[in-house]
């Protein structure tokens, strides 16, 4: 049998949102899909969480996982590649499989950076708007959670924390407010065709932000605004390829613009409750010891 026939789904009765198959979370065990996963089993749903690692695996690179994973699925909770390639694929392999519910995880200003900065995010967009689905997009600022677990948690454990950013404000919003609007989301009614920009309650510039951090975890950590440049030669030299190191810094000059700089209602229009204040995100994880070397 060939790759092409593997990957091929039999066509199914079209599932809605409240049938009783499976929701699909994929990154299921990265920043947002781990909570998504919690959230939506706490709620009693049933989830296939699939990622490379997971009982149900899946990759993007290899179309042989994606039969599996979508077999029954009601709906899916869409994590996608950097690279774009393999999306318009995937989604009409869902929907020829009778998926019929789409939550995208993008990211605030996609509609204006698009496929300069995270072509892949701009590209499952525009396919979802354009297959017979329903759909829902959300576009999150700066996760909270990246001072902690992912980009800034080692210059941070270093003591300096330096980026293209200048004072441009910045309403962090935490991972867990995502997943929570992700869980309602993937199963409620009355969000479909709706793009939401999550953010937390207030912005902060960066500095203020790592000012926060020094305060609850009682070390002198320092923020330093730098340019373009600089910040690009720092990322190589600490091993990260240009080819990922120049569009992340284009994101971080893109903030510093301020175009993503003032607070959303949208947690609140989702959930009815007023997003996690960074405050609390900070003294939580502080008191973990998370910024503790």
């Amino acid at each position: 049998m060939t790759e092409t026939e593997q990957q091929t789904p039999q066509p199914t009765a079209p599932a809605s949102a409240s049938s009783p198959g499976p929701i699909l979370v994929l990154g299921a065990t990265g920043k947002t899909g781990r909570h998504v996963v919690a959230r939506l089993r706490a709620a009693g749903h049933a989830v296939r969480a699939a990622s490379r690692t997971s009982p149900t695996r899946f990759d993007w690179t290899d179309r042989a996982t994606w039969a599996p994973a979508l077999a029954g699925v009601r709906a899916i909770y869409l994590v996608v590649p950097a690279e774009p390639e393999p999306i318009a694929d995937f989604v009409a392999q869902a929907e020829a499989a009778g998926v019929r519910r789409f939550v995208v995880l993008s990211g605030r200003g996609v509609e204006s950076y698009g496929h300069s900065f995270e072509p892949g995010m701009a590209e499952a967009e525009q396919v979802v708007r354009d297959a017979q689905v329903d759909w829902t997009v959300i576009r999150p600022n700066n996760f909270a959670q990246n001072f902690d677990e992912d980009l800034f948690h080692a210059p941070l454990l270093a003591g300096r924390l330096a980026l293209p950013t200048g004072d441009a404000p910045e309403p962090f919003v935490d991972v867990r407010d995502i997943a929570d609007v992700a869980a309602a989301l993937l199963t409620e009614e009355g969000h479909t065709h709706r793009v939401y920009e999550l953010t937390g309650p207030r912005a902060l510039s960066f500095g203020d932000a790592v000012a926060e951090i020094a305060a609850a975890s009682g070390r002198p950590l320092r923020f330093e605004h730098v340019t373009e440049e600089r910040y690009v030669s720092e990322l190589l030299a600490d091993g990260v390829p240009e080819e990922a190191a120049r569009p992340l810094a284009r994101v971080f000059v893109f903030l510093a613009e301020g175009h993503n700089a003032a607070p959303t209602s949208a947690v609140r229009d989702v959930l009815g409750r007023e997003p996690r204040d960074f405050s609390e995100y900070v003294k939580e994880r502080a008191e973990a010891g998370a910024w503790t070397p």
